[in-house]
């Protein structure tokens, strides 16, 4: 009995020391595969000369550049700002601000879309730098600015609003954003002409309110502010819910702007390839009302060589159409921003025109006899009966289309008594003229002239790029 016991405890410690033995091998041989999957993986990285010779970011910029971004800031301040400050614009919606750090911002390149579709691997791609973490996961659960700086740096978010002016308005978003949201600096020549936003993942089944911030307005604010925007799809993941279509509906007049990936095109065969493009369109098509839908892009955005036996030569031309609408964003900097500007002006004076209007209606019919609480409150809820919206749009040349909803000034007078206000013609000065004038000379005289400068210096010589 007592031999069987001791041959059983030898059997015991035998077979624990090949299991352990085992271990220690498969754990080495692991090592060594990955160390070679390492190497494997250098070999099968693609050449990077197509992003090079498409994006050219390492051209040096045009004196012009930085003379055009001052003559902006000075428009701006002088003839935008003052009606936009004493008729509290910011108040009216999140498209509202505007500030001189935005004026002067590279070109933003925003990457939206579903979870784990490659936003943040392409990103890394368009750098050749992993500096930004990735996994199958959903490992992007937070906001990223990917700008440029002499080091490679990280930033939270509070030092990024403080830092830098394009992002101090984002703190109105509270803390709970500020923990999700932060700053990645690169040393790299590409971020000297554009700045990259990297988003958290659209997670259908997770309510907007787990997240502990307003969501929504906060992509909103990235939206307005965007140059290009890029959404990214996984073949694997087309469904369309809720937190996809809302993100859609605040796409709207943004279409010109906005280019859908389907990635990881090459994990599929040529036949599976078309019939996932066909239904990506099909899922789209109801969320994107335009004549034109936007430009589907097909590829594999990643530093590895497309697998065999894909459609590579396809792929190529997709990546270099997507390099060059990069580029052209870049090219076009100085365009955009005076357009940028106009557009804002824009809707400063519309709003200003509108506000006196309700000023307007709110005198005439004011008097010792009736409560002014209840006829602005007629005002503001019933503004058709007053005509108030057609009087703008036909007086002022204003199209009917770029007015904004009247369900707006309904909140809007909620936070700003409409009392507390004066009409136009009060800001005008017998020396210096009145507010509204100079600013409808900067709409239509002062920016287009500014732009023709600019069209003038390229025809001279300058390419676009270099202004």
């Amino acid at each position: 009995m007592i031999d069987l016991l001791e041959k059983t405890k030898e059997m015991r410690l035998l077979s624990s020391a090949v299991i352990f033995v085992a271990i220690h091998v498969i754990s080495g041989n692991g090592n060594r595969k990955s160390k070679k999957s390492s190497t494997a993986d250098e070999s099968n990285l693609r050449p990077r000369d197509l992003i090079h010779e498409t994006l050219r970011y390492d051209r040096p910029n045009s004196p012009m550049l930085q003379s055009v971004l001052d003559e902006l800031v000075r428009i701006y301040e002088n003839t935008i700002s003052p009606l936009e400050q004493v008729y509290q614009y910011n108040d009216l919606s999140a498209k509202g601000e505007m500030t001189v750090g935005q004026i002067k911002a590279r070109p933003m390149v925003l990457f939206l879309g579903p979870w784990s579709t490659g936003k943040t691997t392409m990103i890394n791609y368009l750098l050749d730098n992993d500096v930004l973490r990735v996994g199958a996961e959903p490992t992007t659960a937070e906001f990223t600015i990917v700008s440029h700086g002499e080091k490679e740096k990280n930033t939270e978010g509070v030092v990024v609003v403080s830092e830098k002016m394009e992002y101090s308005a984002l703190e109105k978003f509270g803390q709970h954003f500020m923990e999700r949201f932060s700053g990645v600096e690169l040393p790299h020549p590409l971020l000297k002409k554009v700045t990259f936003v990297d988003t958290p993942g659209i997670i259908e089944n997770r309510k907007q309110q787990e997240r502990g911030y307003p969501f929504n307005k906060v992509i909103q604010w990235f939206i307005d502010k965007a140059d290009l925007i890029f959404i990214v799809f996984d073949p694997t993941k087309l469904d369309v819910g809720l937190e996809l279509e809302t993100l859609f509906k605040q796409l709207k007049g943004k279409e010109s702007q906005i280019r859908l990936i389907l990635n990881k095109a090459d994990s599929l065969s040529s036949q599976e390839l078309m019939r996932v493009y066909g239904a990506l369109f099909w899922s789209l098509a109801p969320l994107i009302n335009v004549t034109e839908p936007p430009r589907i892009y097909t590829g594999s955005f990643w530093p590895y060589k497309y697998k065999p036996s894909t459609n590579t030569a396809l792929f190529k031309q997709e990546e270099m159409s997507l390099l060059q609408d990069l580029n052209d964003v870049i090219e076009n900097r100085l365009e955009n921003k005076v357009a940028f500007v106009r557009q804002h002006a824009q809707r400063v004076r519309i709003h200003s025109l509108l506000v006196d209007e309700y000023l307007t209606a709110y005198i005439k019919r004011n008097s010792f006899f009736k409560d002014p609480d209840a006829i602005i409150e007629d005002l503001v809820s019933h503004p058709e009966h007053h005509n108030i919206f057609q009087n703008v749009w036909s007086r002022h040349s204003v199209s009917q289309f770029d007015m904004p909803s009247p369900s707006l000034y309904s909140e809007f007078f909620s936070l700003n008594p409409l009392t507390d206000f004066k009409p136009l013609q009060q800001y005008c000065r017998y020396f210096n003229g009145c507010e509204i004038d100079k600013l409808e000379n900067s709409i239509f005289k002062t920016l287009p002239e500014l732009l023709a400068r600019i069209t003038s210096q390229q025809n001279s010589g300058y390419s676009r790029y270099e202004l």
